[in-house]
């Protein structure tokens, strides 16, 4: 859920190195640990309720969607947050600046989350598009000015990000707890103002306490001229004009459905990075040194696509399970289910340091980033199997042990800790020249791909049982990570002296 929601750029002037008010950090750190904390609080537990919303009767204020549709929107709408950050990020370094995006994103969101909060259904779709917007704009920008608060080789570096990620895993580890309860024992759209004012605390310490950021994103790297703008805008209106064209001519050759809605705008994802590879190689200049390590990357991105593929049903396919077949019984008490959206986050606050100590320890000796990504992909399957076992007796009637969830999170855990940070850091390392900015957003788009990805494949679990749905899935998994390693000679090679 959490270790690959914050890039690592910088932009801005840091402070002085002498700022050492927050834990030895600069005192910028503080508001943005804060602004992070209340923002991922807001996200987070928003959506740990959204599939049971939108699934549930209208009698319980939900929307009464099928589960294969819920499935899909959900699927659509995590895809967009992650798409939204790859424009989010080039406003920032061409027109207002990571500060002024970070400010406008949080208005945007809390302004989304208000909206969702007024029981009606259209609203909850508007309130969703803020959102996507909001958090474009926010997502990529407030973790930029994490890095700007440093010099290049200032050695409190790491240490700041990690403590930045710790508000990250306390926001995403506290909100299902609360808001999630709320929205789920009270009412959905209670729940939803609970994230409403989390987002809105997180803008209101943003605005009071920015001046410890000293000039950190105040001004665009590379202020966009009048008629590059006039070209940006035109070339916006051309792709949005495409993919209304495609969503409503496949709504209208099938049916006007929210899942009709998903299913059109799913396929444009998915086809991006094809596009996106292709102008890169076709196009892009890359040099005899560059074209090898873009090509590794690329096996990279399609490892990470699936890994998202199957981590992002977290929030989907496995919230619906822990809602309707598992036993959320502890000692005679029933558990809400959507308290297990707080597992993943409570197991990377317990085991990231652990996994930074074991990486750093080992040194030179540690695997290489292939090897590392195999391993994740073949640990995210074996979660997956872990389901099918759970899913073979599994009925809304007989219910199966919180065991099983128990240990899927714990295994998809370690399989992001394999992957995420090292994918963050080969991105940087394999980019070419002229894409350096540009690459950061591909990793996003892996993340925005394996979730359109899932639009199409949650509905295989109406025509499939739950035992062949998940082994399916983690037999994909664990299998593309086999070939993955078998292939790691191949990838190291083309990496050259990354590792």
């Amino acid at each position: 859920m959490t270790t690959h929601d914050a890039p690592s750029s910088a932009q801005g002037l840091p402070p002085q190195d002498e700022d050492r008010a927050f834990f030895g950090h600069p005192k910028g750190l503080q508001t943005l640990f804060a602004t992070e904390f209340w923002e991922r609080y807001s996200f987070y537990g928003m959506r740990g309720l959204l599939v049971l919303f939108l699934t549930d009767t209208a009698a319980h204020h939900g929307l009464g969607l099928s589960d294969a549709a819920g499935n899909s929107f959900y699927g659509i709408y995590n895809s967009l947050v992650y798409l939204m950050a790859v424009p989010g990020g080039w406003v920032a370094d061409r027109v207002w600046g990571a500060r002024r995006s970070v400010l406008w994103g949080g208005v945007i969101i809390a302004l989304g989350h208000y909206v969702m909060a007024v029981p009606a259904a259209a609203t909850a779709f508007l309130g969703l598009g803020l959102i996507v917007l909001g958090t474009g704009l926010l997502k990529p920008n407030i973790s930029a000015q994490v890095g700007g608060l440093y010099h290049e080789h200032d050695k409190r570096r790491d240490a700041g990000f990690t403590i930045f990620y710790m508000a990250i895993n306390m926001g995403a580890f506290l909100a299902p707890l609360t808001a999630g309860w709320v929205g789920q024992h009270v009412n959905y759209h209670l729940g939803f103002g609970c994230a409403a004012i989390g987002m809105t605390l997180a803008v209101v310490w943003y605005v009071v306490e920015q001046k410890h950021l000293g000039t950190v994103g105040l001004r665009p790297p590379k202020p966009i001229t009048p008629p590059e703008l006039r070209r940006a805008l035109r070339m916006v209106a051309l792709i949005v004009a495409v993919v209304l064209v495609i969503v409503l001519g496949w709504m209208a050759i099938t049916e006007w459905s929210v899942s009709a809605f998903a299913d059109g705008l799913a396929a444009p994802i998915i086809a991006t990075p094809f596009l996106y590879f292709g102008y890169m190689f076709s196009r892009g200049g890359l040099t005899a040194r560059e074209r090898p390590k873009l090509l590794a990357f690329v096996a990279f991105f399609v490892g990470a696509t699936v890994f998202w593929m199957i981590y992002d049903q977290s929030g989907s396919q496995l919230n619906l399970f822990a809602a309707d077949k598992t036993d959320l019984s502890v000692f005679g008490w029933q558990m809400p289910s959507v308290w297990l959206q707080s597992a993943n986050p409570f197991y990377i606050m317990v085991f990231a340091p652990i996994f930074a100590w074991m990486w750093q320890r080992l040194g030179d000796r540690a695997p290489r980033t292939s090897v590392k990504f195999a391993i994740g992909l073949v640990v995210i399957g074996c979660s997956f199997f872990v389901m099918s076992i759970a899913g073979k007796d599994a009925t809304p009637t007989h219910r199966v042990s919180i065991a099983f969830l128990a240990i899927t999170y714990l295994l998809q855990t370690i399989g992001e800790l394999c992957l995420s940070p090292v994918g963050l850091s080969v991105t940087t390392q394999l980019a070419p020249a002229r894409f350096a900015g540009q690459m950061l957003g591909l990793w996003f788009l892996a993340t925005a791909t394996g979730n359109a990805l899932n639009v199409y494949v949650t509905k295989l679990s109406t025509v499939m049982s739950d035992f062949s749905y998940f082994l399916t899935l983690g037999a994909v998994a664990a299998g593309i990570g086999v070939l993955v390693f078998l292939a790691s000679p191949v990838i190291n090679g083309l990496m050259g002296d990354v590792r």
